[in-house]
């Protein structure tokens, strides 16, 4: 078993449950951490025997542009695609952090947090 992570994706999205919020759009982190057999990889030093970072990031950046009222909603389907596209993922995690978020404080950011494992 291996970790690969994918860390500080940056995006810009329209997510909120502010009509504001989802008309003007903020900056987002996501962090990803999956988790699957890495074995056969490390001895044939090639990418289909992988987990391809390049496709989680795409992942990543096409969900995060379809607007929800929830950050959870979103890191659902982050979680769920990936399941779908990659055979090799195990156990995938995925923080999503609305920077700046207009909650009437001084906060740099609220993050969300998710950990599925791929069910059989």
């Amino acid at each position: 078993m291996g970790i690969i992570k994918v860390e500080n994706i940056r995006v810009y999205a329209h997510h909120g449950c502010l009509k504001e919020e989802t008309a003007i759009g903020s900056e987002y982190r996501v962090d990803l951490k999956v988790k699957a057999d890495l074995q056969k990889s490390a001895v044939s030093d090639k990418l289909e025997d992988t987990v391809d970072y390049v496709l989680l990031n795409k992942i990543v950046v096409e969900e995060m542009a379809i607007p929800n009222a929830l950050l959870e909603k979103v890191a659902k389907r982050i979680i769920d695609r990936i399941f779908k596209e990659d055979c090799l993922v195990t156990i995938a995690t995925v923080s999503v952090s609305k920077i700046n978020p207009p909650i009437g404080g001084d906060v740099q950011m609220v993050t969300i947090e998710m950990t599925e494992k791929r069910k059989a």
